[in-house]
């Protein structure tokens, strides 16, 4: 274990790589390797990107993560990819599409299916994203599977969250929940080059008068052109004003108790499935129920009950 730690300390991708693999499949030693890592994690930035399918949300992650790299900073890409509801596997592939980026060393990309996850995040993300800083990935950027409103997890693992929409896509901005309008701490109008942009722009400064955040932060608008590089150093300076602004604030230190807690209850919970499924005549019990509600025999309620013990309260999994 000191070793495979030592490698990704030391940046070496295979060992990332495999890192992160660990994490995804749930390998017995994944919890001890990243004890190991956490404490040389916190120093990079996480930068989520999010919004609506169609946006451009790779394209304006590809010439970030080129600028980032101009400027010296070695740069992590995790790409949340919608999953087969089958093999459970990434349908897309932002390697492919990034394949310009994919030929610099200091950029790590990695795909990752959502694997059935609401909220745009693959349950592994947040472990991906730590692995990448304890790695000295100085910047750590999580393009989302655009989904809508389910995209508000992203604040789950990120620093500075994104929001990126186009104009001439109907109603989409009248179209963005209280949800989304609170997660983003910056709004991209990407496209800009199209007709509409000025009406877009004019409704979410319209929309985002209405919210009343507790911290403060007034979100800029950032108008960029992503295909022709353009409005690429407005957000990169956006982001870092948002950096600047939360760093010392109490509100930021709350954000970050908050993440914690989430982290520490989802750990719990795949902890007690998994310690629940790992006795046989549960894992047998649980296809018969199955079964059962698959031909309307049984309600999925009662065989939730049944699992847990009969009255609703804690699997017993002694």
């Amino acid at each position: 274990m000191s070793t495979a730690v030592e490698r990704i300390l030391a940046g070496d991708e295979r060992a990332i790589a495999r890192a992160i693999s660990k994490v995804e499949d749930g390998a017995e030693d994944a919890s001890a390797l990243m004890r190991a890592l956490f404490p040389h994690a916190g120093r990079a930035l996480v930068i989520g990107i999010t919004g609506a399918p169609g946006a451009g949300k790779s394209s304006l992650v590809d010439r970030l993560a080129a600028l980032y790299r101009e400027r010296g900073e070695r740069v992590g890409i995790v790409a949340v990819d919608p999953s087969s509801p089958f093999s459970g596997g990434a349908i897309l592939g932002d390697r492919i599409r990034m394949n310009r980026l994919g030929l610099d060393s200091g950029i790590f990309i990695r795909s990752m299916a959502t694997r059935g996850q609401l909220g745009g995040l693959a349950r592994a993300t947040v472990d991906a994203v730590t692995i990448l800083d304890a790695a000295g990935f100085g910047r750590i950027i999580v393009e989302t599977v655009g989904v809508g409103q389910d995209e508000i997890e992203i604040v789950k693992a990120a620093d500075v969250t994104c929001v990126v929409l186009v104009p001439g896509m109907g109603d989409d901005v009248q179209a963005i929940k209280a949800g989304i309008m609170e997660i983003g701490d910056i709004f991209v109008i990407n496209k800009a080059d199209r007709d509409g942009v000025l009406r877009t722009e004019k409704e979410l400064q319209a929309l985002l008068s209405l919210v009343q955040r507790d911290d403060g932060w007034s979100p800029p608008i950032v108008r960029t052109v992503a295909t022709e590089n353009k409005g690429i150093d407005e957000l990169a300076a956006a982001i870092e004003r948002w950096r600047a602004f939360s760093a010392d604030r109490q509100s930021g230190r709350a954000r970050r108790a908050a993440i914690a807690r989430w982290r520490i209850l989802e750990l719990l919970r795949d902890k007690l499935l998994a310690q629940a499924l790992s006795r046989a005549d549960v894992r047998t019990r649980l296809e018969e129920l199955a079964a059962e509600v698959a031909e309307k025999k049984r309600d999925p309620y009662s065989a939730v009950d049944e699992l847990l013990g009969g009255d609703g309260g804690a699997p017993s999994v002694a």
